[in-house]
């Protein structure tokens, strides 16, 4: 693959999780594929998994990583094209990106939605700016509309998972104090819609994604029907895609409970973190042997390895 940011960008899905399923079996078994290259990672708002994940899953295959946190690292980016340069931006990112592609053989862009434009949002002008201007293979480590690590080591948890071959995954919107963006819920649509799964999203009237990403899914706003006979149950919030950003319910009834949980299929509990107890989920769900959030943080690793082994040898 040339980049990596959406599903879009795969060639062979199975093979894609095949590979991060090996890696996780024995990470180490290609410590010198990226020997004397370079992974840069830039970061424009906070992250722990991903920013830990992808730089020790690049340290797996050998490579040397340098990671730089935008916002305080760096001069104030402005990425407009041809704007007058005599307001807080220091730094045009067509200097920027390819002054960076020049000390790096693959970069890592990490960009979160602003949720105040849709439009600005959705045309994803940090991250398309550096694949235009940077000369390198990208990877995005979370856009303003999608997060495909992430859902590459969803797939493959849920895959490492499943007890039946086409089990149901559920992706249930939650309750929480702050406006998200739709990254992950649409980037996790955009995977499953492409996996052997039954695919399900349940969420409150006004949180309907983007169509672009969820064409093919059931979609329904009964949350306890959602839940019958499924075997994943995917929680994630995110703020109104129409009316944009907005929170428009804090429905305290939407949080995942044991009593919700006895509704599936004894399904297995999943969130990308971090995630806010008693608020998105109870901790009796979280804390119980079907919850698998820890091994899916950890499969980040993984997830990540294989992107960049495809990656790495075609540089």
């Amino acid at each position: 693959m040339q980049h990596f940011t959406s599903i879009k960008d795969v060639l062979d899905l199975s093979a894609l999780v095949k590979t991060a399923a090996a890696f996780k079996k024995d990470s180490f078994a290609m410590p010198d594929l990226g020997k004397q290259k370079t992974l840069g990672m830039l970061f424009f708002n906070s992250s722990l998994r991903t920013r830990l994940s992808t730089q020790k899953a690049a340290q797996n295959l050998g490579m040397q990583v340098i990671v730089m946190n935008v916002g305080t690292d760096g001069w104030a980016l402005e990425t407009e094209e041809g704007v007058i340069m005599n307001q807080g931006e220091a730094e045009h990112i067509k200097e920027a990106a390819t002054v960076i592609g020049q000390y790096c053989d693959i970069l890592g862009v990490r960009s979160f939605a602003n949720l105040k434009n849709q439009k600005e949002d959705y045309e994803e002008k940090v991250l398309q700016n550096f694949i235009k201007y940077a000369g390198v293979p990208v990877v995005s480590l979370e856009s303003a509309t999608l997060h495909p690590l992430q859902s590459l080591t969803d797939l493959l948890t849920i895959n490492l998972n499943k007890k039946i071959e086409k089990p149901k995954v559920v992706l249930t919107w939650a309750p929480h104090p702050k406006a998200l963006p739709q990254a992950v819920a649409n980037s996790f649509s955009e995977w499953m819609l492409k996996s052997e799964v039954e695919f399900v999203i349940t969420h409150p009237k006004g949180y309907e994604l983007s169509k672009n990403f969820t064409e093919g899914a059931i979609i329904t706003n009964n949350q306890d029907e959602a839940f019958k006979n499924a075997d994943f149950i995917y929680a994630k919030n995110w703020s109104a895609y129409n009316d944009y950003g907005k929170i428009l319910s804090q429905d305290e009834n939407w949080m995942i409970t044991k009593e919700k949980m006895a509704l599936t299929n004894e399904a297995f509990f999943m969130h990308c973190l971090p995630v806010r107890r008693n608020v998105i989920v109870s901790d009796d769900v979280i804390d119980n042997d079907k919850s698998l959030v820890i091994e899916q943080a950890g499969n980040r690793e993984f997830a990540a390895q294989a992107v960049l082994k495809e990656m790495v040898i075609k540089l």
